[in-house]
């Protein structure tokens, strides 16, 4: 009997593969056809579960190559060339970086701008989860050449973006609802962070504290497995030098509280100096009327230019924050024009200092003049070296006993904590790289304090402001989440009757006659919207015939209270509701009437979106 259930499975396999191969709009690859076949075979959680293995590990080895590129290119400049042909490399890659990064963008890519964290978080709010293909791959070749020519910024944020796309696309193309896209989507950024970090943990934590803020979700299997693959993936494949790992560091002891407590006040507010700076840097290159290889050039020059009076800006910086954690912070001087200078303890106290004034310059100028990266890599980078500058001068003030190694390490959480407002994602990714559970207590107070300074300054990310505030992502505030996800065109009511304005009451009768609308727009000679007729404000005079031929329209029209532009986002179109205590609003753009809105039709929609979206 078990021997005929097998063939049974196997004939419905093949017949399967006959049916998908006859009838699908084109051929499928045989491992689609595979798992088309589970797809209709398991159930709901177990073909999560096999998802979430598959794009893990696809997202993971993105995650691992990019890695693991960058850092052989890194490795033959700073390690195989001797200081002064580093110079050379320093002055001419991130200037070719960003430029070259650029024409590929404009050349192959259309131009596309919207790029990093937000653009996933865009694409969740406003595209139902959906990301464009081409971000499997551009993300990935864009940052590669950026950061991998020692563009100051980060890989991460690309690693996420291309693991979103790739769980996105996926799901996609196996006909997945928004709730499972949305969760596959995460589950690829959530193996490419894990990937980047060899930490599981940490990449859960960014996708419960950034991704899918806003998003109700009891489903966590396909997240756990997926960080689970794209970790063990860079365990197994990636060596030890190329790890974000730590391994000298002190245990914690509570008698240096007071010098994390100083610490966590000195990265809250430098957080916030770097986020003012990035906004600075993004409102100078948006506001040149250049264009985007002019932009790319002036980018270049510049970092460029920093990076060959500061060698560590070059790249991500990893290699020097370990130095720095190791114990080995001379080692940074020595690559760099300030060997020459006498004090050397002196003089390695204002280097670091300078560093992390300029880090942030660096990797926005970077990121907004053309190239591709993120400010995962850079918050740490720069978190380090902070709390590096901060045990430094405790030393050169006389303190004893300072925990070098554990402040710098609980600084690259602080900082991070407060630049991406993600204190959990900051403390596990700490912990986990570092073997440090022990440290839980610091991190805690850092990454808990800087946050709560930023969240002062901003309640809302900077980074996702504006589009919070214009509706295009979520945010903790679920009303709002539900109602962004209302498009004007579901709502509109199109099918409006018009008329001019100096019609005779008998032509607005003729036209009542054949039409259902309770209200008839009223137009001018050049067709712009002039005002409203009621059926209830005429419904006295529309049975005196002896009036159809000695009034007119523009007696009978009334302007309305207010109208909704067809760019207003439905926020602003309930508070004009509400302002006016009306039921049905004009929509128009430039003056020309485009249709009818309805207070009953919003409600409509939001309570369908509540039912769609939220846990039933």
């Amino acid at each position: 009997m078990s021997q005929f259930n097998h063939l049974r499975k196997y004939h419905g396999f093949f017949k399967f593969k006959r049916d998908f191969e006859t009838y699908s709009l084109k051929k499928a690859r045989s491992y689609e056809i595979v798992i088309h076949w589970l797809h209709s075979k398991l159930s709901r959680n177990q073909f999560l579960l096999l998802s979430g293995i598959l794009v893990g590990c696809g997202a993971g080895m993105a995650g691992v190559v990019l890695k693991m590129l960058v850092h052989y290119i890194h490795y033959v400049i700073t390690n195989k060339v001797h200081f002064n042909t580093q110079v050379f490399f320093y002055a001419i890659f991130p200037f070719l970086g960003i430029v070259l990064t650029t024409i590929i963008v404009v050349v192959f890519f259309k131009g596309q701008s919207r790029k990093g964290i937000p653009a996933i978080l865009h694409e969740i709010a406003q595209n139902s989860s959906l990301i464009p293909p081409v971000k499997m791959y551009s993300q990935v070749l864009q940052s590669a050449i950026t950061v991998g020519l020692g563009g100051s910024a980060g890989l991460e944020s690309p690693i996420a973006v291309t693991g979103a796309a790739l769980g996105s696309n996926y799901a996609r193309n196996y006909h997945l609802p928004y709730k499972e896209r949305t969760l596959l989507l995460a589950a690829g950024a959530t193996a490419g962070i894990a990937s980047a970090f060899n930490a599981p943990i940490a990449g859960m934590m960014f996708a419960f504290e950034i991704l899918l803020t806003g998003v109700v979700f009891s489903d966590f299997m396909p997240l756990i497995v997926a960080a689970v693959c794209g970790s063990l993936l860079s365990k197994i494949i990636m060596q030890e030098d190329v790890l974000f790992h730590f391994q000298s560091r002190s245990a914690f002891n509570y008698h240096n509280v007071p010098f994390y407590i100083l610490l966590s006040l000195l990265c809250g507010f430098y957080a916030r100096y770097y986020v003012v700076v990035s906004q600075k840097v993004e409102h100078f290159f948006h506001g040149l009327k250049w264009s985007a290889i002019r932009r790319a050039i002036l980018g270049g020059i510049i970092v460029s230019i920093l990076c060959v009076a500061m060698p560590p800006l070059f790249g991500e910086g990893y290699t020097d924050v370990k130095a720095l954690a190791n114990g080995h912070g001379e080692t940074i001087l020595q690559n760099s024009f300030f060997r020459y200078i006498p004090a050397q303890s002196q003089m390695l106290l204002i280097f670091t200092g300078v560093i992390c004034l300029f880090k942030a310059f660096a990797s926005a100028i970077t990121i907004q003049s053309g190239g591709n990266g993120g400010n995962f890599a850079p918050s740490l980078f720069a978190g380090g070296f902070l709390g590096y500058f901060f045990a430094l001068l405790c030393g050169q003030l006389g303190f004893i006993d300072v925990p070098v190694t554990n402040l710098v390490l609980v600084g690259m959480a602080g900082v991070m904590s407060g630049v991406m407002y993600a204190p959990l994602t900051a403390i596990f990714l700490i912990a986990e790289s570092s073997s440090g559970y022990d440290l839980f207590i610091p991190l805690m107070i850092v990454a808990t304090v800087s946050y709560l300074i930023g969240k002062w300054f901003s309640p809302i990310s900077p980074e996702l402001k504006a589009l919070a505030e214009e509706g295009k992502v979520f945010t903790r505030a679920h009303d709002k989440n539900i109602l962004s996800l209302i498009r004007m065109e579901d709502i509109l009511e199109t099918d409006i009757q018009a008329i001019s304005k100096n019609a005779p009451l008998r032509q607005l009768i003729d036209l009542i006659k054949v039409g259902d609308s309770s209200n008839i727009a009223v137009v001018n000679d050049k067709g712009n919207f002039e005002g409203l007729i009621a059926l209830d404000n005429i419904r006295p005079i529309m049975f005196n015939p002896d009036l159809y031929d000695t009034m007119n329209v523009r007696q009978l029209m009334k302007a309305p209270p207010v109208v909704v532009d067809i760019d207003d986002n439905i926020e602003v179109v309930i508070k004009k509701f509400d302002a006016v205590n009306a039921w049905h609003l004009p929509v128009v753009k430039d003056k020309k009437l485009l249709g009818m809105i309805s207070k009953s039709r919003i409600l409509n929609q939001y309570r369908k979106l509540l039912q769609e979206y939220s846990e039933i």
